[in-house]
This record gives structure tokens, sequence and C-alpha cells, in this order.
């Protein structure tokens, strides 16, 4: 029954996290631009703040498969969890994208992540996002009480941060369910392993610095 607890928490944060952070890519698009880049921005900080508050008592809040996976790989997560974890939260993102090919059908990313220029820079650049994010967060969640207080207003401001300057090269997506989703149910799955990939070596290169400086 825990375990059920846990796996609903992560398909919600992470049908939350796709639902309003793509959802303000397509309403941004369908609107003229009233969301604005930064809008955009603001609405994943804020929502990746709100759940880990919302969730973090239950599941931890990964919303992440790349989180999840670093999480195992520093010894502070079980390896039988991470499938049924990263099940959880890719299910709740392609509901999420599903919901929004409903809302707005004629969209034709829906939200999914591309390039902007290169693949290797965009890789490149989803590497160091998602390490310094991951660095973040596995500072903040293994402190002090008073650290994991803030620990959702730290990782939501470096995922704004983030996606602030970065979103216009690479989508700074720092998610594979994020990224997954969208493009699986769009159709648009031409650079998906651009950020299926980069996430998790970059989350998991997070960790080994994490470990080294401990």
């Amino acid at each position: 029954m825990i375990s059920l607890k846990k796996y609903t928490a992560e398909a919600i944060g992470t049908f939350a996290l796709v639902f309003c952070g793509t959802g303000a890519i397509i309403i941004n698009q369908e609107s003229g631009g009233a969301v604005t880049h930064v809008g955009i921005a603001i609405t994943f900080g804020l929502i990746v703040s709100a759940m880990i508050y919302a969730l973090g008592d239950i599941s931890g809040a990964h919303l992440n498969p790349a989180v999840t996976i670093a999480f195992w790989i520093a010894k502070k997560f079980p390896a039988k969890e991470i499938i049924p974890y990263i099940v959880s939260q890719v299910a709740g993102g392609l509901l999420a994208s599903m919901m929004l090919r409903f809302l707005f059908p004629a969209n034709q990313l829906l939200g999914a992540t591309m390039p902007a220029g290169t693949e290797m820079q965009s890789f490149v650049l989803e590497l160091i996002l998602t390490f310094i994010l991951m660095f973040v967060i596995i500072h903040v969640a293994s402190g002090s009480k008073e650290k994991g207080m803030f620990a959702g207003l730290a990782i939501g401001s470096v995922v704004l941060l983030e996606a602030m300057f970065a979103g216009p090269i690479c989508g700074a997506s720092m998610n594979p369910a994020r990224s997954l989703a969208p493009a699986f149910i769009s159709g648009h799955t031409e650079h998906l392993w651009i950020y299926l990939t980069a996430p998790v070596i970059g989350a998991a290169a997070g960790v080994g610095i994490w470990k080294f400086l401990r």
C-alpha cells in the first residue's frame, strides 16, 4: 500500500509538471506569446517547487527518471523501486500530454523539446544543466532538516534559472519523462535520444562529484 502511494504520487507530480510546463509552452504559442519565455521558465520552476512541497513526504518527489537513477547511484534509493518509479513518471507525463493533445489538437509539437542548434550542442547543454540540478538536489535532500525545508525553493529555482537561459537553445528539459511524453504523443521523436541520455549522464555525474566532495 505504501509503495502504491509512492507510485501514485510520482505519477501525479510528473503529470502536473508536464501539464503545466509544456502547457505553458503550448498556450504561449496559441496566444501569440502571451506567456513569454520568462513566463514559461517561471511556470516550470514553480510547478517543480509546488510538487516537491506537496509530495516530497510521500515519494521524495523525484518526478524525473534521471533523478531516480542518480539517487540509486548515491545509494539513497533501492534498486527494486527504480522501474516502478520510472514507469509511474512516464505514465504521468504521457497522461498530461494526452490531455494537452485533447485540449489543443492543432498544436504540432505539444511542447516537445527540440534543439535550436546542433544535436551535440543541446546534448552537452542538457548534460551540464542536469549535472547542476542534481548537484543541488543531492545536497539539499541529504542535508539537515532546515536545509530540507528549503529543498523545494532551491530545486525550483535551479529549474527556473536553467530554463530561463538555456531553454531557447536546448529546451532545458533535464528530465527524460518530460521530453518523452510530448515527443511520443506528438510523433516528433527525431531528437528524443538527446533528452533520454544526456540528463541521466549529467545526473550521475552530479552524484559522482557530490561523493567526491563528501
